[in-house]
C-alpha cells in the first residue's frame, strides 16, 4: 500500500480492501465489526435514541485532539444528552487524494480509543476518495445508536422555572484552541481544546439523580446559543452570573484580546444541564468526581420572567441580556 491515500483506494477493487484491512479493520475490529453491506446487532431491551453528525474541523489535528477523536465524542455526547447508553456508531470517511496514510491511521486510532474509553462499538463504515482540492483533508460522518435508561426523559422542551442551569465545567476552549491552532493572530496561549466523550460522567448522574430536564451539548455556538435554545424550546427565561461561568484564564486574556465571549465559543466536552434547585449540589458533586467534568459549576437558574431571553448579571450588579446569537465566530470548528 502507498504512503498517500490515491483515488483507487476509493474505487472499490484490491486498494480499496488493503485500505480497509491496514487502517480501518486494524485499529477498529470488535465482535460486531462487519465485512458485510450491514452490520447485525443484537436488539436494546428499551427505547433507543439515534443521531448522526458530520465533522469537518480545520485543523484536523488540533490541541487536545483531532477529527477522529472529536467524530465519536460528538455523536456519543449527542445520544447522552438524550439519556442514551451509547452502544454502536457507524462512519464514513471522504478523504482527499493525497493524503497521508500515517494521518488518516492517527485518526482512525484515536477513534477505537475514544470509542474504547465509553465502551461503544463501531461496527461499520464507507470510505470515499475526493480528487485532489474537492475536500480539505479528511471529513467524517458518524451516526450512532444508544439505549435509553429507564426512567430517563430529557429534552430542551422540559425545562422548568426554578431549575438550576449547570455547565459541566469551563466554557469555550474547543473555540480558542482551534482559533490559535490557525496561527491567524500571532497569540500564544496554553489552551487544549476539552473533546471528551461524557457518557460516564453523566451516566452517573442518571443513576442517582431522576428529575434531569433538559441537557443540551454545547458544540457549535457555545454556551450562549444552547442557553437560547433551552429558553426558545420550553418557552421560559434564563438568568445567568457572569462571574459564576467557569472560564479557563488563557482562554479569557485570548477573548480579552479578541474581543470574543467566552459563552459563544464552541465546546466539545461541555454540556448544560438544568434540573430542579434541590438537586443541583448533588448533581455537581457526582460530575466533580470525574476528570472531564471536574470543573461543573451552577451558573444560574431558569425563570418565568423574560421568557425567550437570556439575562446576565455583572460582576457589578447590573444584569443586561446576553446578545441573541447571531454570525459565525469560528467556521469549520467541528
Amino acid at each position: 500500500m502507498t504512503d498517500y491515500v490515491t483515488l483507487a483506494m476509493g474505487a472499490g477493487g484490491k486498494q480499496t480492501s488493503e485500505l480497509i484491512t491496514n487502517v480501518f479493520k486494524k485499529h477498529l475490529e470488535n465482535q460486531f465489526f462487519t465485512a458485510d453491506d450491514a452490520a447485525v446487532l443484537p436488539q436494546p431491551d428499551g427505547q433507543i435514541a439515534m443521531s448522526t453528525d458530520g465533522f469537518i474541523v480545520s485543523p484536523a489535528f488540533f490541541p487536545g485532539g483531532n477529527v477522529g477523536e472529536l467524530s465519536v465524542c460528538g455523536t456519543v455526547n449527542d445520544l447522552t444528552c438524550m439519556g442514551a447508553r451509547p452502544l454502536y456508531l457507524t462512519c464514513s470517511f471522504v478523504i482527499e487524494e493525497g493524503y497521508p496514510v500515517a494521518l488518516l491511521e492517527k485518526i482512525v486510532s484515536s477513534m477505537a480509543e475514544t470509542a474504547g474509553k465509553c465502551g461503544v462499538s463501531i461496527v461499520a463504515g464507507d470510505t470515499k476518495v475526493a480528487g485532489k482540492g474537492q475536500v480539505d483533508g479528511c471529513f467524517i460522518t458518524t451516526a450512532g445508536v444508544g439505549e435509553i435508561v429507564y426512567g430517563t426523559h430529557t429534552s430542551g422542551a422540559f425545562a422548568r422555572p426554578g431549575d438550576a442551569v449547570i455547565v459541566t465545567g469551563d466554557v469555550g476552549r474547543h473555540g480558542c484552541a482551534i482559533l490559535l491552532s490557525r496561527d491567524e493572530y500571532g497569540i500564544e496561549a496554553d489552551v487544549t481544546s476539552d473533546c471528551a466523550p461524557l457518557w460516564k460522567p453523566l451516566s452517573a448522574v442518571f443513576k442517582k439523580v431522576h428529575d434531569i430536564h433538559a441537557v443540551r451539548d454545547a458544540t457549535r455556538g457555545g454556551v450562549g446559543t444552547v442557553l437560547y435554545e433551552i429558553c426558545h424550546e420550553s418557552g421560559v427565561g434564563i438568568e445567568i452570573s457572569r462571574e459564576r461561568v467557569p472560564v479557563d484564564s488563557a482562554v479569557r486574556g485570548v477573548c480579552d484580546m479578541l474581543g470574543l465571549d467566552p459563552l459563544y465559543l464552541a465546546c466539545e466536552g461541555r454540556m448544560v444541564i438544568t434540573a430542579p434547585s434541590s438537586d443541583a449540589d448533588e448533581i455537581v458533586g457526582i460530575l466533580r468526581d470525574y476528570d472531564d467534568t471536574a470543573g461543573a459549576a451552577v451558573i444560574g437558574e431558569v425563570s418565568d420572567e423574560h421568557q425567550g431571553h437570556v439575562t446576565v448579571k455583572t460582576p457589578i450588579g447590573t444584569e443586561t441580556y446576553l446578545p441573541e446569537p447571531g454570525n459565525e465566530l469560528l467556521p469549520r470548528i467541528c
